[in-house]
C-alpha cells in the first residue's frame, strides 16, 4: 500500500511538473520504477498506458485555458506516434541486462539537456507569430517519439525545447500542444508495447495509480503554466534526473563503482544541481525587474506622448 500511495504521489508531481513545463512525466515516472527494480519495457509500458490518461486529461485542461496550437498538434503528432510504435518494439527486442543502462543513459542525456538548456538560456520569446513548419516538426516528432518510448519519457524534452528554441510560439502554446500531442505518442507506444511484450509484464494497478495523480494535476498544471517561473523548475527537474540516473547508472555492471566513487558523484552533482538553481532565481528575478522597468518607461513615455498631444491640441 505504501508503494501505491507513493506511485499516485510521484505521478501527481510528476504531471504537475510535466503539465506546467511541458516535459518530465515520463522521465521522472520511469525514472523512479526503474529505481526500485522495474523491467525497463515494463516500467515505459506503465508509464505510457498511464499517459494515456493523463495526456487526455491534459490536453482538455490546456484547451479549456486556451494553450493549445492544434495545427501543431497535428503536425508533430502523428509522426510522433509512428516514432514511438517504432521505439516501443525496439525497446522490447532487448534483455534486462542492457536495456536498463541503455534507458538510463537516455534519461540522462535528456536530464543534462533539461538541467543546462532552463538553467543557462531560460524561454527565448524571439520569433513569435512566425510559423512552424512541417519540414521541422515532423522529423522532430519521429526522433521524440522513438526517444519517449524508448528511454520511458522524452516526448516533451525533446519536443518542448526545440519549439521554444524557435520562438514562433508563445511558451504556454509550447507546453499546451506538446502536452496535447502526446496524447498520440501515449496511445502508440502502449500498443507497440502489447504487441512486443504482451500485458503480462505490466503492473496494471501501478498503472491506476499513477493515472490517478495525474489526472489530478492536470487541470492545476494547465492553469500554473501562466504564473510558474518555467526556467527555475526546468534546473530543479532537471536536476532530480541527472541525480537519479547517476545512481542507476554507478551500480550497473556497465560500471559498478566503487562506494566512494558514488559518493563522490552524489555530492558533486548537489552541488552543480543547488548552484544551477541559484542561479535560475537571480536570472529569473533579474528577467523580472527589467521587465518591470521596461513596463514603467513605456508607461511613462505614453503619458509623456499623451500630455504633448493634449497640450498641442489646446
Amino acid at each position: 500500500m505504501r508503494a501505491l500511495i507513493l506511485l499516485g504521489l510521484v505521478g501527481f508531481a510528476a504531471q504537475l511538473v510535466d503539465g506546467s513545463l511541458g516535459m518530465a512525466y515520463g522521465v521522472t515516472s520511469t525514472t523512479l520504477l526503474l529505481a526500485i527494480g522495474t523491467n525497463p519495457a515494463a516500467a515505459s509500458a506503465t508509464v505510457h498506458l498511464a499517459e494515456i490518461g493523463t495526456t487526455l486529461a491534459s490536453g482538455v485542461s490546456h484547451w479549456r485555458f486556451n494553450n493549445i496550437d492544434w495545427k501543431v498538434v497535428a503536425k508533430i503528432g502523428i509522426p510522433g506516434a509512428v516514432g514511438a510504435f517504432a521505439g516501443a518494439t525496439f525497446l522490447s527486442g532487448l534483455s534486462t541486462e542492457v536495456a536498463a543502462p541503455v534507458m538510463s543513459t537516455i534519461l540522462l542525456v535528456l536530464g543534462l539537456y533539461v538541467l543546462i538548456r532552463f538553467t543557462a538560456f531560460g524561454l527565448p520569446r524571439g520569433n513569435l507569430g512566425k510559423p512552424l513548419r512541417k519540414r521541422f516538426l515532423t522529423p522532430l516528432g519521429l526522433v521524440g517519439g522513438f526517444v519517449d518510448a524508448t528511454g520511458g519519457g522524452g516526448w516533451g524534452p525533446v519536443g518542448t525545447p526545440a519549439i521554444l528554441a524557435s520562438g514562433r510560439l508563445a511558451p504556454r502554446k509550447v507546453i499546451g500542444s506538446i502536452d496535447a500531442s502526446e496524447f498520440l505518442v501515449a496511445v502508440a507506444a502502449s500498443i507497440g508495447f502489447f504487441v512486443g511484450i504482451g500485458s503480462e509484464n505490466i503492473n496494471f494497478s501501478w498503472v491506476a495509480v499513477l493515472l490517478i495523480g495525474g489526472v489530478i494535476a492536470a487541470p492545476i498544471a494547465a492553469w500554473l503554466v501562466r504564473h510558474i517561473p518555467p526556467r527555475i523548475l526546468g534546473s530543479a527537474v532537471g536536476g532530480v534526473i541527472v541525480l537519479t540516473n547517476v545512481r542507476t547508472l554507478l551500480r550497473s555492471d556497465w560500471i559498478d563503482a566503487s562506494s566512494g566513487v558514488q559518493t563522490f558523484a552524489y555530492i558533486t552533482i548537489a552541488v552543480i544541481w543547488a548552484a544551477a538553481i541559484a542561479y535560475s532565481v537571480r536570472e529569473y528575478r533579474r528577467d523580472r525587474d527589467n521587465e518591470t522597468v521596461e513596463a514603467i518607461e513605456e508607461e511613462e513615455r505614453r503619458r509623456a506622448a499623451e500630455q504633448e498631444t493634449a497640450g498641442t491640441a489646446s
